[in-house]
């Protein structure tokens, strides 16, 4: 009888005495002078609209996107997302050649209207004299394939390293052995998607005067490593390449990761007509300054490009329509960008819009 009233009643204590323990870690959590800058959720309190778009206002080409399905299944539900916001294409940058590349197209293989399969360089023996013919025999094998680009090609300081199955390290964009690789390009008319740096914010200082930390401190760049070279020179690397190879076409991914300095972006485009910039990944980035942003969309409407390259949520897509369509302020993405500030909406007009969701891409890839 004893032990009957007893255990229900212990497991009555031990619930209290965790509740208690829950508030107190809560009250700790929520108080100032005890709160991680890491756990800091501002929610903003102003009353004023917010927008909620489910579908884009035209058609969109998502230029830049990963291999994320797994599936068979989580493709169709890719697909049936893509429906759901007016995506009428993506373009899946694979960053493979050889087996890999040739599966992924496989894989895609029942919407061949919905999606793009780009292909990667290969760079096996890049570091061995005769490196070339065969790298380029693979890239014509890829576009036989179905590949109608490359990328994402991606250079963070120490070299190429983004394809597979080799990575190229200590070799950079502007390196002559490129050369044969951007001439089979323009020959059969295949965009090259570059990756080049990160955002200003993972290069400065990790201390309060960084507004970026946040998100900084999980991507920082560690530019004591031996060898490798930074933003600006990165930044410099890419120049050179669409400076000596006019008839390729070079898509510089993230807005060339020039957020914090888009007149030198925008000083790139006015000097260099084969190349273009893509959006993916850097509405955070953008929308804290959404004046600026929009007389720069405004500006070089032609030679943007949306994108994406954050999974296949509805939600990210929705995201992405409220900063270009809206002119919302002052709203917070943390979830999804892992930044503090708040964002804001463009409001971009209809005519940029349609260029930078469609017509831009569609003209660009044909």
């Amino acid at each position: 009888m004893k032990t009957r009233f007893f255990l229900p009643c212990l497991k009555a204590l031990a619930l209290i005495l965790a509740c208690l323990l829950v508030t107190r870690y809560h009250s700790q959590a929520q108080d100032a002078d005890n709160l991680l800058l890491k756990n800091y959720r501002p929610v903003s309190i102003y009353k004023i609209p917010a927008t909620h778009i489910e579908k884009a206002a035209f058609p969109v080409i998502d230029a830049h996107s990963h291999d994320y399905a797994e599936t068979e299944e989580e493709i169709d539900e890719w697909v049936r997302n893509m429906d759901a916001c007016g995506i009428e294409k993506t373009i899946v940058l694979t960053q493979a050649s050889g087996a890999k590349f040739d599966a992924i197209v496989k894989k895609y293989a029942k919407y061949k209207d919905r999606f793009d399969i780009w292909c990667g360089f290969n760079y096996t023996g890049y570091d061995k004299s005769g490196f070339g013919p065969a790298a380029v025999m693979e890239l014509e094998r890829c576009h036989k394939m179905g590949a109608k680009g490359v990328g994402e090609e991606g250079d963070k300081g120490l070299g190429l390293f983004f394809s597979e199955p080799v990575q190229a390290w200590g070799m950079h964009f502007d390196d002559p052995r490129m050369k044969p690789l951007f001439d089979k390009c323009a020959e059969l008319n295949m965009p090259i998607n570059i990756h080049v740096a990160d955002p200003v914010w993972m290069y400065e200082k990790m201390d309060s005067t960084n507004d970026g930390l946040m998100n900084a401190q999980d991507w920082r760049i560690d530019m004591t490593k031996p060898g490798i070279i930074g933003l600006d020179a990165l930044v410099t690397t890419l120049e050179h390449a669409v400076r000596d190879n006019p008839k390729t076409i070079f898509i510089a991914t993230h807005f060339a990761n020039l957020n914090h300095d888009m007149a030198r972006l925008g000083a790139l485009l006015d000097k260099y007509p084969n190349f273009y910039a893509d959006i993916a990944a850097r509405y955070a980035e953008s929308a804290p300054i959404p004046r600026y942003m929009k007389t720069f969309y405004e500006k070089y409407q032609d030679r943007l490009l949306y994108g994406t390259d954050m999974g296949i949520n509805t939600n990210m897509y929705r995201i992405t329509f409220r900063v270009l369509e809206s002119e919302d302020e002052h709203f917070y993405e943390i979830g999804q960008f892992g930044y503090h500030w708040a964002m804001n909406g463009f409001g971009l007009p209809p005519e940029v819009l349609k260029k930078v969701y469609h017509d831009n891409a569609a003209r660009l890839f044909k």
